[in-house]
């Protein structure tokens, strides 16, 4: 793996369906800084049950690259489809949201689903705990907190279970530091 430069920023590149191992292999063997984050799950066929790890982001991978310098190497890749981003500009995404994402990872049994829109409800901060300083919406079933964290440059959410007693109320809405962390 490559040591980061000062240029380099983390992009989400969309790739071909099943491709997500494949591109994440290939990126690291042409020394490409790439992260994939996936999900141990257990999968139900009718003669076996067995342990898959799966990707949190079906159909993507996230590369640390110099623009300017690494992109063709990248788009080079087999599987690879386009960077995610609006029009042709790629779309930068944070190394707090990487870092977020990494921590969901470390957690998967309080990784529920992935949600393609922000539903509506109460913007909260979490106080303690493994997720302490994530920002997002409830979603309440029962007696059950679930927290979303929606990363808009991807346009992605994840749920995850969350104890309601660790969860404070945001007051502030649409604030700038929370439009420039990427969550809601």
């Amino acid at each position: 793996m490559k040591v980061t430069d000062r240029n380099s920023c983390w992009y989400a590149v969309y790739v071909r369906s099943r491709y997500e191992k494949k591109v994440h292999r290939m990126f690291l063997e042409k020394e490409v800084e790439a992260f994939l984050p996936l999900l141990e799950t257990w999968r139900q066929w009718s003669d076996r049950k067995k342990k898959v790890s799966e990707p949190l982001f079906r159909g993507y991978v996230f590369v640390n690259i110099d623009m300017k310098a690494e992109h063709i190497k990248v788009l080079d890749t087999d599987g690879v489809v386009k960077f995610i981003g609006i029009g042709k500009t790629p779309s930068v995404i944070s190394s707090r949201d990487i870092d977020w994402i990494k921590k969901l990872v470390r957690e998967p049994d309080a990784v529920r689903r992935i949600v393609a829109s922000l539903p509506p409800g109460q913007k909260v901060m979490v106080t303690a705990g493994p997720f302490k300083g994530l920002e997002g919406v409830v979603v309440k079933e029962g007696r059950e907190s679930r927290l979303v964290v929606y990363f808009d440059r991807i346009m992605q959410g994840i749920e995850v279970s969350i104890y309601p007693e660790l969860l404070s109320p945001i007051h502030a809405v649409g604030t700038e530091e929370q439009n420039e962390t990427g969550f809601y």
